[in-house]
């Protein structure tokens, strides 16, 4: 039996074949058009073009594979959260997706808050109103683009209108969801409270599942668009935050993923729901029936040290492109300056932030600069800042009391040992290396594992297939240095408001 796993990410789609042991078959990525951003904090995609590129990424997948559609025997989704994917009367998509780092909807935010209060938000749903909920965004687009609102008949997630252009069937699982502030993320079901006070109907909303449970079949239509074959069981699949931890065997307490990809996540798995009564980390359903998962979220992550290749690397190199493996050479040029970078601090608030000060208009700042500084040391600052920025949520963790026994790093942050090293010693804690660390894609596959009964549990298919490969210990020199360098790293936020504001 051969499993299909299809992420559909922010940068572009992937489709990844894994077997029965879990040991990846092939996987092959196809790139999306840039998102547009045409005024500050939007964000925006054509959820057609992540339709295109899962036909081309699945059929690259199999081609490398060697195997015939009718050889898969099942295929999980997972994707980027958050997104707004709006649909009229004949399913035609009505504007382009507001995605999960578009952050126009501070008003929107604001006045929910204001009309059901913080208190009562976080009672129905377990979250507060972020900027990036997907009802938040269409509060937006229903205050400000009344006449598209009014075509409005359909509303999904990303991976879900993948879904939909797979198998026809309006569907959803409740890790995703819970990102909507639309779910009751306690009882894992559509909030009819919430739908109520934002006047919704929930018409609107797709079919609630299980991840692992199956919801629909490839259609006619989407096995001529992707090679699959016409009848192939699909298993609703998970958000990117939950199928990587389910990829990663983070699914019992006491086991964190850090996973730095565009945006950060410290993500913990859970009993029960898990609540910070200042509403700074997301509790949500996990990938797992009857578990939850608590976690806090760094915008711009790996989008800090992107931001610095494509504005300052293509530009010193004489080119617009700056290749892949210019990541390899910014970090070792990083490892060239000294733990805490000689007093440069990074705070990584260039698309607003989440954790923890639930703020859009926060703004990247670096901090501390002096004429013996250098490139280097300006690329370690932003190393070390990201890690910073997600050890606030492993702070939040200790005093909420979710329990931190074991860490694993994920995400390309994961993929450099200097990265891995600074991430140790910024914890103070071991950090462990999965032995297939391959991202949501690989949770979705085990996930349509589960759904095709090669796992009976996703708790089972976890400790069947994901190994650890080796682990980093935290220097306690360079730690004492970073406990110093994050105590001024926490006052740089403060500082920013008072001049920004």
């Amino acid at each position: 039996m051969s499993f299909l796993g299809i992420d559909v990410g922010t940068g572009g789609t992937r489709a990844l074949v894994i077997d029965e042991r879990g040991r990846v078959i092939a996987s092959a990525t196809e790139e999306h058009w840039p998102f547009a951003s045409p005024q500050i904090g939007w964000a925006e995609q054509d959820p057609r073009d992540w339709w295109r590129a899962c036909g081309v990424a699945v059929h690259k997948a199999l081609a490398q594979s060697r195997l015939r559609g009718d050889q898969i025997s099942c295929v999980g989704l997972s994707g980027q959260m958050h997104g707004a994917v709006l649909l009229d009367e004949q399913a035609r998509v009505v504007r382009p997706a507001l995605i999960w780092c578009d952050v126009r909807t501070e008003k929107q935010s604001r006045d929910l808050t204001a009309q059901i209060g913080a208190a009562r938000l976080i009672e129905l749903t377990c979250n507060p109103a972020l900027t990036n909920f997907t009802l938040i965004k269409c509060l937006w687009v229903r205050e400000n683009e009344p006449a598209t609102w009014n075509k409005v008949r359909s509303l999904m997630l990303p991976k879900d209108y993948v879904r939909f252009e797979l198998t026809g069937e309006r569907a959803t699982d409740v890790a995703d969801a819970s990102g909507t502030l639309l779910l009751d993320v306690a009882h894992r079901r559509w909030s009819k409270e919430i739908l109520g006070l934002v006047d919704m109907d929930e018409s609107l909303l797709p079919t609630l599942y299980e991840s692992p449970e199956i919801c629909g079949r490839i259609s006619s239509a989407g096995a001529a668009a992707t090679g699959l074959q016409s009848g192939t069981p699909v298993v609703a699949g998970a958000g990117d935050q939950a199928a990587g931890a389910i990829g990663m065997g983070v699914v019992s307490p006491g086991t964190v993923s850090a996973t730095i990809g565009t945006s950060g996540v410290v993500l913990a798995a859970n009993d029960a729901p898990a609540l910070d009564p200042g509403g700074r980390l997301h509790t949500f359903c996990h990938a797992v029936p009857g578990r939850w998962m608590v976690m806090g979220v760094t915008q711009a992550a790996g989008l800090s040290l992107r931001w610095f290749r494509d504005q300052f690397l293509a530009a010193t190199n004489g080119s617009s492109d700056a290749g892949s493996d210019s990541y390899e050479m910014l970090t070792a040029e990083a490892a060239k300056a000294p733990p805490g970078s000689d007093g440069l601090l990074w705070a990584p608030y260039l698309m607003g932030e989440r954790t923890p000060y639930l703020d859009p208009t926060a703004r990247g700042m670096l901090v501390g600069l002096t004429a013996s500084h250098t490139r280097a040391h300006v690329i370690r600052a932003i190393l070390e800042g990201v890690a910073f920025s997600l050890r606030d949520t492993f702070t939040i963790f200790h005093d909420i009391e979710v329990p931190v026994k074991t860490i694993r790093l994920g995400g390309g942050g994961a993929k450099s040992a200097l990265w891995r090293q600074i991430q140790a010693d910024i914890y103070g804690r071991q950090v462990e290396i999965v032995e297939a660390e391959e991202g949501a894609a690989y949770g979705a596959a085990i996930l349509a594992g589960v759904g095709a009964k090669a796992w009976p549990s996703v708790d089972a298919a976890c400790g069947a297939v994901v190994r650890v490969a080796g682990n980093m210990t935290p220097n306690s020199e360079n730690s004492l240095v970073m406990d110093k360098a994050y105590a001024m790293y926490r006052r740089i936020y403060p500082a920013m408001k008072s001049i920004i504001n």
